[in-house]
């Protein structure tokens, strides 16, 4: 069972704080402070204190308690830790290292995808990047996120390798980012378009060089335009 809407509200709030630097490695966290600042129980404050020591944001010391982390300890690959981050003063760097590791795996995933997809599983890959391509032109971005979101999802997860699919949830959080800070243009880039149908006819065609070729062009580019922009710019 997921935690209380409480937990959660005062999960984020603390997760943000520490991800964010705000709060700096090495500070120690008791529950009273949580529950003083937060306006909630020790009961409360000690979930959320477990869920954070969960993360790797916090360490039990003796004698101290609670102390926070330094980053090489977090679960980085944590969706809610991704989620804070991207929200946080290190977005631009955070979306570099997430971008270098889509353009490490998913290339790789889509030839894996040629050679072990299901026939149901092409066929809906081809379908889903011709409804983007409908959604990207209208410029109808909550619907086209959530097609991208399962276009990459069964990618990775048809790849035949389980490391790659349990990236899901990682690739998944990245895109949503992008598009709820405004990170995305106002219609996807008909490049982008052409790519994903690109990818998906190379899987049905059970073209593994192709396939791969594809989806490395596609997460190339959006690699190419976070090294060339500007903290301030927009990545396409």
């Amino acid at each position: 069972m997921p935690p209380p809407a409480l937990h959660n509200a005062v999960l984020d709030a603390v997760g943000r704080a520490i991800t964010s630097g705000d709060v700096a490695p090495g500070t120690p966290l008791t529950l009273e402070s949580i529950g003083t600042q937060h306006h909630v129980s020790r009961t409360v404050a000690r979930e959320v204190m477990r869920m954070l020591e969960g993360l790797g944001l916090v360490r039990s010391r003796r004698r101290v308690g609670l102390v926070v982390l330094p980053r090489e300890e977090w679960n980085v690959l944590d969706p809610r830790v991704i989620r804070w981050r991207l929200a946080g003063p290190g977005r631009d760097e955070q979306l570099r290292t997430l971008t270098e590791l889509r353009h490490a795996v998913e290339p790789l995933a889509a030839a894996g995808a040629a050679r072990h997809a299901s026939a149901a599983e092409r066929a809906e890959l081809v379908d889903l990047a011709a409804r983007m391509r409908v959604l990207g032109s209208r410029g109808d971005l909550t619907d086209f996120l959530a097609l991208d979101v399962r276009m990459h999802e069964l990618l990775l997860r048809a790849s035949g390798n389980e490391m790659f699919g349990a990236l899901a949830v990682v690739v998944a959080e990245v895109l949503a980012g992008r598009t709820h800070l405004g990170l995305m243009p106002a219609s996807p880039v008909p490049e982008a378009l052409d790519q994903h149908e690109a990818v998906a006819h190379a899987v049905a065609a059970g073209d593994a060089p192709a396939a791969e070729a594809a989806m490395a062009a596609l997460v190339g580019e959006v690699r190419r335009a976070l090294d060339t922009a500007t903290p301030a710019e927009e990545t396409p």
